[in-house]
């Protein structure tokens, strides 16, 4: 197996694989210990049986520019393959600001195949190419050098098996007609927008009891200081402090470095320092700032007059409709989008593309009463009223 240390080398493995339809892709990498991930390997294949049809990339030897891959990236004439792209998407967005183009996720195609929700690469490699996977070195540390030949063997596994798995789902999804469901799912996860994390956001992740605005407007403050300062010092957000200890910070609002050595969930670590004077700032921030500016918690769900009776039938609507169609459900409808739509909601993802295709259209009908459900053996079929 080839292991890539140089530009050049990386050039010419690059340049080789545009005259191929597809090349695949993945990566190993670490992120216990840092905000950003630290990618320590990318491992490339492109279709053949060639020994240097797959190779390894490995950044963490010598000076390689990962820009010949990132110029490939950029050649729409060659299809990116990953498996459940998002964190590789992340790395590369965040390292080289670039999203590969065209590309296609064999895990997002799985689920429209038949092969169930999130379905694993291991399950794919078993059921597509008939070979069991040996993923003893899952866990290993990726960034010691030198890798042994048992890690080498794993991470070019994760490449050469995905062409196989690549063109059958391909294929499948040619055969079904159903490429363009893949499609509007991959406009979503090509959108740069997923991989930039804005401070000023960072609170809507942060799970509260107490909703009221300027309890709020301190949990925002708090979380845009955390998500700063650990971009800054690319540390884990956890170990600047965590979700509870946040919480906590917002209820007691400590004023003063006294007020947070009474804290009981902050690291002793966040008590003294940048880390105290920044929760000092952001709790004054939080409690000096404006009420017309203060977050608004959002209500519309608590407003929805969901019909039980209705939201149930629809779940058995969706369930028949995918297992009909071999359709992971949870890809098509969330127990929310039916709970919005037994509630009159029409602006629901379940409802647009081809989601609406398979299963928004009789939804809507269901709601409006022209169509029923009844239980025929083992299977629930949608009748005419």
């Amino acid at each position: 197996m080839k292991t890539l240390t140089t530009t050049q080398e990386l050039q010419a493995f690059c340049t080789a694989a545009r005259a191929h339809p597809y090349v695949t892709v993945d990566t190993e990498f670490l992120r216990e210990r840092t905000y950003y991930s630290q990618l320590c390997l990318v491992q490339l294949a492109v279709p053949g049986d060639d020994p240097d049809s797959a190779v390894l990339v490995d950044p963490l030897v010598g000076e390689t520019s990962l820009e010949p891959l990132y110029d490939l990236f950029r050649d729409e004439s060659v299809v990116k393959v990953f498996h459940a792209a998002r964190q590789d998407l992340e790395i590369f967005w965040v390292d080289g600001g670039v999203i590969p183009k065209p590309l296609f996720d064999t895990q997002l195609a799985a689920m429209v195949c038949g092969f169930g929700e999130q379905v694993g690469y291991e399950t794919l490699v078993r059921k597509i190419v008939k070979k069991p996977l040996d993923k003893t070195s899952r866990f290993t540390d990726w960034s010691r050098r030198p890798l042994t030949e048992a890690q080498k063997s794993y991470a070019l596994g994760d490449v050469t098996h995905l062409r196989k798995i690549y063109e059958f789902l391909a294929a499948e999804l040619k055969r079904t007609g159903r490429a363009h469901w893949v499609e509007e799912e991959l406009q979503t996860l090509t959108d740069p927008a997923n991989y930039v994390v804005r401070p000023e956001d960072a609170w809507k992740r942060v799970k509260t009891r107490t909703q009221t605005p300027k309890f709020l407007a301190v949990v925002r403050e708090l979380a845009a200081f955390r998500e700063r300062y650990a971009q800054e010092k690319n540390i884990p957000r956890n170990r600047v402090f965590k979700d509870d200890a946040l919480v906590e910070l917002a209820s007691t609002k400590p004023r003063t470095h006294a007020d947070l050595s009474a804290s009981r969930l902050l690291l002793r670590e966040a008590r003294k320092g940048a880390i105290a004077e920044g929760i000092l700032q952001a709790v004054e921030r939080g409690l000096s700032c404006p009420p017309e500016n203060m977050p608004k918690p959002d209500r519309s769900r608590d407003k929805l007059q969901v019909n039980p009776a209705l939201a149930d039938l629809l779940r058995v609507l969706l369930k028949a409709k995918t297992e009909s169609a071999g359709v992971a459900g949870r890809l098509v409808a969330s127990s929310s989008d039916l709970d919005a739509i037994a509630a009159g909601e029409r602006d629901v993802p379940a409802l647009r593309g081809w989601r609406r295709e398979l299963f928004g259209a009789d939804a809507l009908r269901l709601c409006a009463g022209k169509i029923g459900l009844v239980a025929r053996g083992q299977t629930v079929d949608v009748i005419e009223l």
